[in-house]
């Protein structure tokens, strides 16, 4: 590949391995430690057993509904990216000497400008299917509240608010991974700058997302025990 430097395959490289590592990291080895992902997992079993001790349980599909919400925007804003990057690449000609003549930004081929393109393109793909694929999540979790036993039946309500908060955290972990290529999404508009800013982005964000997740102080709090 004579026309794209060892510099710029060099920080593709990193960014992917730090997103792919993260994500492995995240989503596998630290699953049952002290993380953001574990605490709420808590919180949405104990938020199922409150489900099946009551009669009405509107209040829960009102909570569902807003993050059916929240997900149904990002899912319709990453296709609006995806129609604004697909328009950009299709207009490459005019664009790259816009490009060129802005300060800020690193001299770079044909090849180049449509190869950083692509790699934005398969980040919010990616984003978009983690979306979607949440958002049938939390439409199964609302399932299994409509369905859900009435109080009475304690034989069945452990196990079946186990299975409903599994469902709610799943749908979570990829409306996480969704949010994720957002933040490595900025990350790779560094490589617009230079090869060496998209490492340092790349870095940042994981350094960043990693501090949320385990050291955050909204973790503190909703790790701590009830107030008695």
């Amino acid at each position: 590949m004579p026309q794209i430097p060892a510099a710029d395959i060099v920080s593709l490289v990193w960014f992917f391995a730090l997103w792919v590592g993260y994500t492995w990291y995240a989503d596998r080895v630290s699953r049952r430690a002290h993380s953001l992902r574990a605490v709420m997992h808590a919180h949405r079993y104990e938020w199922m057993r409150c489900m099946l001790e009551r009669d009405n349980r509107m209040v829960d599909a009102n909570i569902l509904g807003n993050l059916l919400q929240g997900v149904s925007f990002f899912a319709s804003t990453t296709l609006l990216i995806l129609v604004g990057l697909i328009t950009v690449l299709g207009a490459t000609d005019k664009v790259i000497l816009l490009i060129r003549e802005l300060p800020f930004t690193s001299r770079m081929t044909l090849v180049q400008w449509e190869l950083k393109l692509l790699v934005l393109i398969i980040i919010f793909v990616h984003a978009f299917f983690k979306f979607t694929w949440a958002l049938r999540q939390f439409n199964y979790c609302s399932v299994l509240i409509g369905s859900a036993p009435l109080p009475g039946a304690k034989s069945v309500h452990d196990s079946y608010a186990r299975r409903a908060a599994q469902v709610s955290t799943q749908a979570s972990k990829d409306y996480n991974q969704g949010l994720r290529a957002y933040y490595f999404g900025l990350a790779a508009l560094g490589w617009f700058m230079s090869p060496w800013m998209f490492m340092l982005a790349t870095t940042v964000v994981v350094g960043v997302l990693y501090w949320r997740e385990y050291y955050s102080t909204t973790l503190r709090i909703l790790a701590s025990p009830a107030d008695k």
